[in-house]
């Protein structure tokens, strides 16, 4: 059974699409990654003051930046693992589309759902990553 190279370029012409989107979440899965690295580095530099210095005036300020720390790093944590669903969804929204060419099945219900889910858990990280955002900003208080 010979299959038609219009017919192998079309599924590639259809599954390249959301590739591009794949490439807009892959950009958010940096800048999380490197927020996620900011906190743990701002985490160790605070435990590390917090036990070196037992008698630390401000410890329980310090206590308190690593509660909030550890929010953030949950938050993130979360942000991460749904854009990391979200990039799995449309991998395999693209193979799926590509495979629905070459058989006699409707894969139409399958394409549709990976990719809700896709834009669902992508909608979830984005919000997860406004809250970071606003936790790491509402205790912040720049005077002049």
């Amino acid at each position: 059974m010979a299959i038609p190279s219009d017919a192998i370029t079309h599924a590639i012409q259809l599954a390249v699409t959301p590739v591009f989107l794949l490439a807009g979440v892959g950009a958010v899965l940096n800048v999380l990654a490197h927020r996620l690295g900011r906190i743990i580095d701002r985490a160790r530099v605070l435990r590390g003051r917090l036990y070196d210095e037992p008698g630390l005036r401000d410890g329980e300020d310090t206590a308190s930046e690593l509660r909030v720390l550890d929010a953030r790093m949950r938050v993130v944590n979360l942000a991460i693992t749904l854009c990391t669903l979200c990039a799995l969804l449309i991998c395999t929204v693209v193979a799926v589309i590509f495979a629905s060419d070459f058989v006699d099945v409707s894969l139409g219900p399958i394409i549709a759902g990976c990719f809700v889910a896709a834009m669902t858990c992508l909608i979830v990280a984005l919000l997860a990553f406004l809250l970071e955002i606003y936790l790491a900003t509402v205790k912040l208080s720049i005077r002049r």
